[in-house]
């Protein structure tokens, strides 16, 4: 049984005591037996609960329930007793029907996994667990099924929704041999894939342990709203005890215990922080736990690394220069080589329809160039010194140089002259400088760039973005480093998505890592930003401010008003049932108000 259909299960006696109730008195017979065996199952699970959380080591306000309807029932206020259990049994069933709500969109991601999955065998299609599935095996994946593992496309091409993983809604056509990720969606017709990990292992496998442990997680705001709470019950029971004292009303003092259940400090801030992961979630931002949400809200100094965070992390042909018979030359030739450089060069070959030959007689000097014969021309691609100590000429001009400040250049010579000028560069992804715009809107007071790779290209980036500080050169402990020395500033939080940046990640206030293909550093972070959009980063930062603020605001209205109507019930202005009606009221506002935190 869920814990939504237990709470439901909960209510049932009360009502029942209060119908039967109801029914007895409209006959002329005395309700009050009924009342109390409505209220009755109500405390004995209070009560049940109340020795669970001791033995735990834990407290809470569930003891003003219990008393609530322990001395109603001595007092045979029969008919309050029922009416505070009714209440209480109510206010728990709002509670995880908010909580449900609130983090929907990440149970819609855990609703999303497979249970089973078509393997072809000796024997044809046989359906077995996920748990099964290894390297190797080859599957079929219906139209509308979603991948239970990572694999390579064996069909000729597939249509997949990737919105559970990268977080953008449009399909996406994958050819064969594409890598393709689980958790993704076939939209169009069956393809067959071959597995290359188990599901544990899987990229989607690695999304379900982070939203289970979000689930299961626990805010610093949380705990305080506990640490709250003994103050909230020695004010409860200095108020009844008061005012049974100054008055010997003893229901005076029933009337304040009644007031005060069940407490606005542990229905608010759950459901707003939860509520915040979800909001995150749906952004395409998973975070951990509540507790990093919360310390997102708190952030002033950010740390990006460039490669592959704020750039694509790949070189791409930004330029050249020499016309398109160099380039095709240069790229035939960069096909015998396994340098990244030689594979961008290729592509962007390829990309403007170009013809390449096959090259012969190919040598390569590691680290600085490729010379061989391509259609019987000898053919140098590399560096300008390696290519000048071979060839004659000047490189012709470039005309693109702008803005591209740190970028690779490559020199081509056919025949013995320099025939062209070939300019790589990681190019910066363009949502990069709005995000840095966006985060300070945010409160982030600071920005800093971190990298391993030259001063000159991380200058570049940095001013392309409008960071206050680039740093180049640095090795993982130099980041760690970094990280301290800025706390200075203020909380920090770093984003990465590569090996390198996992000790920095870890070391963080809040650890971003960008991307869910980099194991380690997603093992490491606090949050993990799925798919390109590095702009919605700023939006999740905005939606952990908002939880935290309307979960503050929650917990002092709610306390305040239940205050307000203790000390009216105190005075003698409520009797216990109107007490209970009262706080009940109080409660739907408080969750009805944590809820807006689903919201943009």
């Amino acid at each position: 049984m869920t814990p939504l259909a237990d709470r439901r299960a909960l209510l049932a006696p009360p009502l029942l005591g209060l119908l039967a109730g109801g029914v007895l008195w409209a006959l002329g017979h005395v309700p009050g037996a009924a009342f109390a065996m409505g209220a009755l199952p109500v405390l004995a699970l209070l009560l049940a609960e109340m020795a669970r959380s001791l033995r735990g080591g834990e407290f809470g306000l569930d003891l003003i329930a219990a008393l609530a309807i322990g001395f109603a029932l001595v007092m045979d206020e029969n008919l309050a007793a029922n009416v505070v259990a009714l209440m209480y049994a109510g206010g728990q069933f709002l509670d995880d029907h908010a909580r449900h709500r609130a983090s929907a969109e990440m149970t819609a991601l855990l609703a999303r996994q497979p249970r089973t999955a078509l393997r072809h065998g000796s024997q044809g299609l046989e359906e077995v667990p996920i748990a099964a599935l290894g390297p190797g095996d080859r599957l079929l994946i219906p139209r509308g099924a979603v991948l239970p593992v990572d694999g390579v496309l064996e069909g000729d091409s597939a249509l997949l929704d990737t919105a559970a993983v990268t977080g953008e809604p449009m399909p996406m056509r994958a050819a064969r041999g594409e890598a393709l990720l689980s958790g993704c969606g076939n939209a169009g017709e069956a393809f067959d894939l071959l597995a290359t990990t188990d599901a544990e292992a899987s990229t989607y496998g690695g999304i379900l342990r982070l939203v289970r442990a979000a689930q299961e997680s626990r805010a610093p705001m949380a705990r305080l709203a506990d640490r709250w709470a003994l103050s909230f019950l020695a004010l409860t029971l200095t108020l009844a005890g008061g005012a049974w004292a100054a008055t010997g009303e003893a229901t005076r003092a029933l009337a304040v215990l009644v007031v005060a259940t069940p407490c606005p400090l542990i229905l608010a801030v759950p459901v707003a922080l939860m509520a915040g992961l979800s909001r995150a979630a749906k952004l395409g931002v998973l975070v951990k736990s509540a507790a990093a949400l919360e310390a997102m809200s708190r952030i002033r100094v950010v740390i990006m690394d460039k490669t592959g965070t704020l750039t694509h992390g790949q070189a791409e042909l930004v330029a050249h220069a020499g016309g398109d018979e160099a380039l095709r030359l240069a790229a035939s030739l960069d096909q015998a080589s396994t340098h990244p450089i030689a594979h961008a060069l290729v592509a962007a070959a390829r990309a403007h329809g170009l013809a390449l030959a096959t090259p012969e007689s190919v040598r390569e000097t590691p680290g600085e160039g490729l010379e061989g014969v391509v259609e019987g021309q000898r053919v140098l691609v590399g560096g300008a010194a390696f290519v000048q100590a071979h060839a004659t000429g000047h490189p012709p001009p470039l005309t693109a140089e702008e803005g591209l400040e740190g970028a690779t250049r490559s020199l081509v010579a056919v025949e013995g002259r320099v025939a062209g000028v070939l300019l790589f560069a990681d190019r910066l992804r363009p949502e990069a400088p709005a995000l840095i715009a966006a985060l300070r809107r945010q409160g982030v007071a600071r920005v800093e760039l971190a990298s391993g790779d030259t001063e000159a290209r991380v200058a570049a980036i940095g001013r392309a973005v409008g960071a206050d500080a680039a740093h180049a050169r640095l090795d993982p402990s130099g980041k760690v480093a970094l990280l301290h020395a800025t706390r200075a500033h203020g909380p920090v939080m770093m984003l990465g998505d590569g090996l390198n940046d996992a000790p920095a990640l870890a070391a963080a206030d809040v650890g971003v890592a960008v991307g869910v293909r980099g194991a380690a550093a997603a093992q490491a972070a606090d949050a993990v930003l799925l798919g390109e959009g590095l702009g919605r980063l700023a939006e999740v930062l905005a939606a952990a401010t908002r939880a935290r603020a309307i979960a503050r605001q929650s917990v002092v209205a709610g306390i305040g008003l239940s205050t307000l109507g203790m000390v009216a019930a105190a005075a003698g202005y409520l009797t216990p049932v109107q007490g209970a009606l009262l706080q009940e009221a109080i409660d739907v506002a408080v969750i009805l108000n944590a809820l807006r935190a689903l919201r943009a």
